[in-house]
């Protein structure tokens, strides 16, 4: 009984926490993108950030990736600006798109 009962708090829990995690998402023009931020060569101001589905929409992607990169740096060097390598306002026929993921370049500026 015991057990039945601990299955059923870590059923509720679980699913509690996931929609959590949904509630706290942002979608940007609409849609929400998946955004994954990366180290360049180990330097911390210097990132990546790998946004998709870009299918879903090219300036939702860019704009969830200019939030991505927004939060790194306030979180690494308490302040927002950045300048970008390839970024958010470079001109889309500029923009790097692998596959359906769109590829932003970027340091943090302390």
């Amino acid at each position: 009984m015991m057990v039945k009962y601990s299955l059923g708090i870590l059923a509720v829990a679980a699913t509690l926490a996931a929609c959590n995690k949904k509630e706290d998402a942002i979608a940007f023009d609409g849609q929400f993108f998946r955004a994954k931020l990366s180290k360049v060569d180990k330097q911390r101001d210097q990132f990546t950030v790998t946004i998709g589905p870009v299918s879903s929409s090219l300036d939702g992607a860019k704009e969830a990736g200019r939030y991505e990169a927004t939060r790194y740096c306030i979180e690494q060097f308490g302040t927002s600006n950045k300048t970008w390598v390839i970024g958010p306002d470079s001109p889309n026929e500029q923009l790097r798109i692998e596959g359906d993921k769109l590829v932003l370049r970027g340091a943090c500026v302390e």
